[in-house]
């Protein structure tokens, strides 16, 4: 039990700025085990967002509560996969070979591409939360939805990047990338945990309505393009590769649920 919550606090405090115990370390070994609660991870970076919305929505205005949720969530992660999703913007983006575009993209400066597309990136984020939130329920309805809601997209975004390590090459050859040891063979049981922790959420609103069962599909289909993409011009992917996959994950689901409410 002992070295289960060893390895937890290792995930939390590789993925989020959240304190840990102090004799948690980033130890290689444990940080490819911490694959499996990556997801779990979610849940609680989703229950931040969702808390921050909740005290904002009573005060403030819709929009408001949003934005300062997702300021919530961009703080509680160190902007960490946003800065992966900014790197890949700028990699693929100003790179023709994949030597330019892991030099690019292992640039602590952001550029023309990162830039804009992390401006588009929120706009669309942003006005997707808008769209989806119910505004005609009361009060206790909203935050009770959104909250269950935030925790959903969050770890099934987090599964939906965390899945291309299992079929995936790993690029780049530096052994000091702090994505590294993610990138190690994983055994079944980093899999199931992950797999268990990122679709309990989907599966819990499935009940209520089995549309939410659905959202799957488009997250399929964009899992499938972007390792066709990565491969094609990197061989492989990079930790950026993947901060950028739950970044598009957590579009899409929300995208999902707007078109599946309209059109199912």
């Amino acid at each position: 039990m002992k070295k289960q919550l060893d390895i937890f606090f290792t995930a939390l405090m590789f993925y989020t700025r959240i304190p840990c115990p102090k004799n948690i370390t980033h130890d290689p070994t444990y940080l490819n085990k911490a694959t499996r609660y990556f997801p779990l991870i979610g849940w609680i970076v989703g229950g931040i967002g969702a808390i921050f919305f909740a005290i904002s929505y009573k005060i403030f205005s819709l929009e408001l509560a949003i934005l300062f949720s997702l300021i919530a969530n961009i703080l509680t992660t160190g902007a960490f996969h946003e800065d992966g999703f900014a790197d890949v913007c700028d990699g693929f983006g100003g790179g023709w070979t994949k030597e330019k575009i892991l030099k690019i993209m292992k640039d602590s400066a952001i550029g023309a591409y990162g830039a804009i597309g992390l401006v588009l990136l929120f706009a669309i984020k942003f006005f997707a939360i808008k769209e989806v939130i119910d505004t005609d329920s009361n009060y206790y309805i909203v935050i009770t939805e959104c909250a269950f809601l935030f925790v959903m997209v969050h770890a099934l975004s987090r599964l939906t990047a965390i899945s291309i390590i299992f079929t995936t090459e790993y690029v780049r050859e530096d052994e000091l990338s702090k994505s590294k040891p993610i990138a190690k063979q994983n055994t079944w049981k980093e899999i199931v945990g992950a797999f268990v922790f990122g679709l309990a959420p989907l599966l819990f609103l499935t009940f209520f309505n089995w549309k939410y069962i659905l959202i799957l599909i488009p997250l399929c289909v964009l899992r499938f393009f972007l390792i066709r993409y990565f491969k094609k011009w990197i061989g492989g992917y990079t930790g950026d590769c993947l901060g950028a996959t739950q970044q598009l994950a957590e579009v899409i689901i929300y995208l999902s649920i707007i078109a599946l409410w309209k059109f199912i």
